[in-house]
């Protein structure tokens, strides 16, 4: 592990008292205050290279509610990976990166119709400060104003989603359901579906409007490598926008979630593609859908809370690639 000679590791907390947002210290897994991968809790980005950013919702679900308290679940599994840098990255992104906990994005959930245009504006305010901003879900709808506000500062973008579903089912304007939103954001020109590509995806869609599908079948059957080629064939060096819907895991692996289907990616599938589409020109991400109350063991929040941590890695590649 990396020693932060700004932190003395005998006084815990280190999400108030860290003085530098770099380097990984140990605290005890099972105490302390529960920022992200005990990262710094600020709103001041001035020096970040990525914020870390709640978004506590749930009202777009079609089926089990609960992931509205899935950032809370996924930084308090982060404390278990938090001790050392991730294996079997050969950098930690925190050597690397400033990157700090944002906190959660703020809303009135008794006004709904408000709320997307609520979390667009939160990331809005990241995005302006030229900080990457890294997610935590809330339902996969939270993704849609996401989009918007990063195809606001970068233009239209590529799209890397895993999944079950591929969330492209036709809707009425306006309507808020997180297995439409990128049937809005299509609509919208916030992302190209033919430099776009989703993974996993193991239910039936009649349209899927153009986006490139690498299905559950294909990735069991030609493995990580082949996958990984063929995302990085269809998105070039285009700006890349990743979300990562926990549910494109197998139950087993990942059980507390609103809409499992079996016959998803192992841990070691998902997490050996993004190591291997290292390279691409990654701007913003997201890891959606955990809900705690059908969890097993905090088994779907730690595997959350790795995966977003490997983004981080995949992120800090793409940052050492353009300088």
């Amino acid at each position: 592990m990396t020693k932060d000679s700004s932190v003395n590791p005998c006084t815990g907390d280190q999400a108030f008292t860290r003085q530098s947002d770099r380097g990984t210290v140990a605290e005890a897994t099972y105490a302390g205050a529960l920022s992200f991968m005990r990262r710094r809790y600020t709103r001041d980005l001035s020096s970040a290279d990525v914020a870390i950013m709640g978004i506590p919702f749930d009202l777009a679900v079609s089926s089990r509610s609960g992931t509205r308290h899935g950032p809370r679940a996924v930084r308090a599994a982060s404390s278990q990976i938090a001790w050392s840098a991730p294996w079997p990255w050969a950098e930690d992104p925190f050597e690397q990166l400033s990157v700090v906990d944002y906190g959660d994005c703020q809303f009135d959930s008794g006004y709904p119709a408000n709320v997307p245009n609520e979390i667009a504006d939160a990331a809005r305010a990241v995005l302006a400060t030229d900080t990457a901003l890294l997610s935590i879900g809330g339902d996969h709808f939270v993704t849609y104003p996401l989009l918007k506000a990063h195809a606001e500062k970068h233009g239209p973008l590529s799209l890397i989603q895993f999944d079950a579903h591929t969330d492209t089912w036709a809707d009425e304007e306006g309507r808020i359901d997180h297995g439409t939103m990128l049937w809005h954001a299509t609509r919208e020109g916030l992302v190209d579906p033919a430099r776009s590509v989703q993974v996993g995806i193991r239910t039936h869609n009649p349209e899927p409007l153009g986006f490139n599908i690498i299905d559950a079948v294909e990735v069991h059957q030609t493995g990580p490598q082949a996958v990984a080629d063929k995302i990085k064939r269809i998105v070039g060096r285009n700006k890349v926008y990743l979300t990562f819907d926990i549910d494109a895991l197998e139950p087993a692996s990942a059980p507390g979630t609103g809409t499992p289907v079996i016959g998803g990616l192992s841990p070691y599938q998902a997490q050996e593609i993004l190591r291997k589409i290292v390279g691409i020109n990654l701007v913003g991400m997201d890891v959606v859908e955990v809900s705690p109350p059908y969890d097993v063991s905090e088994i779907t929040a730690l595997a959350a809370a790795t995966l977003a941590n490997d983004l981080l890695c995949l992120h800090a590649a793409a940052r050492v690639s353009k300088d």
